[in-house]
């Protein structure tokens, strides 16, 4: 996840969202949407497949771990039956490091002409530069909410999607590469330049889906999706280029009994991967990221410390997010 967190001016003028208090149960109040009957999503698998991520060690570019878990991610994939390919590049770091980059896509019913985007980031940040401890500040982080889990709710959604006949629309997953190796902020001029570095496979993802005329009817950013005590209010700049998919989301959640993890408030303005797919290839996209009112960091208290490790994942957590996103897909399955 980006460090940057920011109210823009001009979204805050354009845009006024109504906020109400969080359900915590099933509901069928008089605007409640149809429910298409979808599959269970199983939280344990997800929670597999985060640790099989972080016992390669941290995924930072160009390192042995980052290859090894790559190679993982196209097989797992593979696995499930879905037709993968890879983006490979280089990107310039913001000290003038240059990087090899590998967005790492599936396709599930690829034929399809309706197609749903999903992505995450799938590497490591170098830098524990927000933990508490100093000493740990050139440390990489572990990543098991930062990056592993996003890609495991995705794996997960394929292999409950994958295997279902009557399930026709198109679903893109896409992991993103390159997105954590923004300044750290023990670096001299990180106040002049702080948001420099970010989400750099996304930019060169976006470009390309752009200049290839990909379209997609919207698309769900996955960015620490699992940490525990994350409730997930709505990012701003989804509000702003995705609202409509952003209600019907939180609107879904609340129906099925996830109210309490999508709480009907307004969260901050964050510069993440979906600002890329808004922007450049013109997409749709909303981002669930975890707002916290309290501790260190909105992101919660293990974000880019060397605690982020799957002890510090709440099954619970992946299963709200995870079966929100599955009944909101299939409600769009056929349409």
């Amino acid at each position: 996840m980006t460090y940057r967190q920011k109210t823009f001016t001009l979204l805050t003028c354009l845009m006024c969202l109504v906020s109400c208090g969080g359900r915590t149960k099933k509901t069928d109040a008089p605007d409640s949407i149809p429910m298409q009957p979808c599959p269970t999503f199983e939280s344990a698998n997800a929670m597999q497949y985060i640790r099989k991520q972080c016992a390669f060690g941290p995924r930072v570019p160009g390192t042995e771990a980052w290859r090894i878990c790559g190679d993982s991610i196209v097989a797992w994939f593979s696995a499930l039956g879905l037709p993968t390919e890879e983006q490979r590049l280089n990107v310039t770091a913001y000290d003038g490091t240059v990087l090899p980059c590998r967005n790492i896509m599936a396709h599930l019913n690829p034929e399809s002409p309706k197609r749903i985007l999903l992505c995450t980031h799938w590497d490591s940040r170098p830098w524990a530069d927000n933990d508490e401890d100093e000493k740990n500040h050139h440390t990489p982080v572990p990543a098991a909410n930062d990056g592993a889990s996003g890609v495991a709710l995705m794996l997960e959604l394929a292999r409950l999607m994958s295997p279902d006949t009557t399930f026709t629309i198109g679903i893109d997953f896409v992991c993103f590469d390159v997105e954590d190796y923004g300044q750290p902020q023990w670096d001299e001029t990180f106040r002049e330049n702080e948001e420099s570095g970010w989400c750099l496979g996304s930019k060169a993802w976006a470009t390309q889906a752009a200049q290839e005329g990909y379209t997609a009817r919207f698309g769900i950013l996955f960015d620490m999706v699992g940490g525990r005590g994350s409730t997930f209010a709505k990012e701003r700049i989804s509000a702003y280029y995705a609202g409509p998919v952003v209600e019907k989301l939180w609107h879904t959640a609340q129906q099925i009994g996830y109210g309490h993890f999508f709480p009907q408030s307004d969260g901050g303005s964050i510069v993440d991967d979906h600002l890329n797919v808004n922007q450049i290839a013109q997409i749709p996209c909303i981002d669930i990221i975890p707002y916290h009112k309290s501790g260190p960091s909105s992101f919660g208290p293990t974000w880019h410390t060397i605690d982020d490790t799957p002890d510090n994942i709440d099954p619970d957590v992946l299963e709200a997010v995870g079966q929100s996103v599955l009944q909101l897909i299939y409600n769009y399955n056929g349409i």
